[in-house]
């Protein structure tokens, strides 16, 4: 259930806002704003990226949909239900500040939607194409969900669902190795990898799992290009160069990396010194043994901001519950009755008009829901776009989806949910929307308080 806060000044409408490429919005207080580091600067950000590259990008591919409580019974409503609280705005999708029109019979699908990647703790769950619990082999398990690329001043910003950011099923905070990889298709990345920095959804979220708010917006780093088929060999086939940094980043790399093929090794400056392999103990050298060496590490080519590369979603919110609205996203799975409609491999697409919902069982009682036959496996953080543009493939970010329902009884998923998007959700997005995130191609020093992942070494 929505907190109500009662605001000051005047919100421009979505058409000023379209002429004059602004926005003007209430004041929103601070505390209904969570914020989480996903990755450090430098060799955290960079080691995620490692993670899901290596053999060939073998723990991309080997991925599945995240699954942790996607069916719910949602329901209609026709009193109560959400509610605007205070007039509708807008932010303009980038390079759409400008006010255009066109039309076409045709969906192009959008560039910004891709797939979220990230570990979630072994045995969350279950498999999507088995309907079983996940067994456990003491590492951490790989997932995904939607999301997309929106409008922000560094072109730096991710929108998805909250519970696929935040763990709400094991009370961590948030989860690792978060990745987002617009245009996804069977280990490829066509636009490159962008790593999450920072991550901000509404407090309510954040420490009462309530899922009138289960959106959130990811800050993420400049994207690393790599090879369609990921890491190839010889290294440096690939995209980037080798970048002499300290004995102090070195050190924090596997061991197993350390080879010319790899991602980092040490060039011995004297005749006779031994070469640093695997089974060298680095940590243990003496200054006089650090001395003795360069070190290397792979320095990834840089991509450039997401938005440059893949444009931005505009953001709507305060809308009318009613308008129509395209809902793009990776569905995969079966229906209750076990057929297996979606694969998640390609993106898919619905249309419907939205409606107010509740799914009291989750305690939210503020949804907006739309016909969608999406399952839910991977269609979490699926983007509601209103307005699209078939020919900039650009529209206004109105809803996230949180959960999917049958609602008739037939055992075939019918609708899916979303948080309404308010003032609130807007407070949010201006707390990350005009932060900078800077590039990780090299990773130069390694930060304070950096923690070596489980699975190096």
């Amino acid at each position: 259930m929505k907190r109500t806060l009662a605001f000051g000044g005047v919100v421009a409408t979505t058409a000023s806002l379209l002429a004059a490429g602004l926005v003007t919005a209430p004041a929103q207080a601070d505390n209904d704003v969570a914020s989480d580091a996903l990755a450090n600067q430098g060799i955290a950000a960079w080691a995620t990226v490692a993670y899901w590259y290596g053999n060939k990008a073998a723990n991309l591919i080997a991925a599945t949909p995240y699954n942790i409580e996607t069916k719910v019974v949602a329901k209609h409503v026709s009193t109560g239900g959400p509610a605007a609280d205070s007039k509708p705005g807008a932010v303009p999708a980038i390079g759409d500040e400008k006010k255009s029109t066109s039309t076409s019979k045709n969906i192009n699908l959008p560039k910004t939607v891709g797939k979220v990647f990230f570990n979630v703790p072994d045995g969350s769950g279950t498999d999507p194409r088995t309907g079983k619990a996940v067994e456990k082999d003491g590492l951490p398990d790989k997932r995904w969900c939607t999301a997309t690329s929106i409008q922000s001043t560094y072109k730096n910003l991710v929108a998805t669902a909250g519970h696929c950011v935040y763990d709400t099923d094991s009370n961590a905070t948030t989860f690792d190795n978060w990745v987002f990889v617009p245009g996804y298709y069977q280990g490829k990345t066509p636009w490159g990898i962008y790593v999450g920095k920072q991550a901000y959804t509404h407090y309510d979220f954040d420490v009462y799992e309530d899922y009138d708010r289960d959106y959130a917006f990811v800050q993420v780093y400049n994207g690393l290009a790599m090879p369609h088929d990921g890491v190839v060999k010889p290294f440096d086939q690939n995209p980037g160069a080798y970048k002499e940094v300290s004995w102090n980043v070195f050190k924090e790399f596997p061991r197993g990396f350390r080879d010319r093929e790899r991602w980092c090794y040490a060039k011995p400056l004297e005749a006779g010194t031994a070469p640093i392999t695997a089974e060298t103990n680095v940590a243990a050298f003496t200054e006089d043994q650090k001395k003795k060496y360069k070190y290397y590490v792979w320095a990834f080519e840089d991509a450039g901001a997401l938005g440059n590369n893949v444009g931005g979603q505009g953001l709507a919110y305060n809308q009318k519950v009613g308008k129509p609205v395209f809902v793009f996203g990776y569905p995969s799975g079966s229906h209750p009755d076990g057929n297996y409609a979606y694969t998640g491999i390609t993106q898919k697409w619905s249309y419907g008009k939205t409606f107010k919902a509740q799914a009291l069982a989750i305690k939210a009682e503020e949804l907006i829901g739309v016909k969608s036959s999406f399952t839910g496996a991977g269609s979490a953080g699926s983007a509601w776009l209103m307005t699209y543009k078939n020919s900039r493939r650009l529209g206004y970010l109105n809803g996230v989806t949180s959960k999917v329902s049958d609602t008739d009884g037939n055992n075939r998923i019918d609708v899916s949910v979303s948080p309404y998007f308010d003032g609130e959700l807007y407070g949010v997005y201006k707390a990350v929307a005009n932060k900078w995130s800077g590039s990780i191609a090299v990773p130069y020093e390694v930060p304070s308080g950096w923690k070596r992942p489980i699975f190096w070494d």
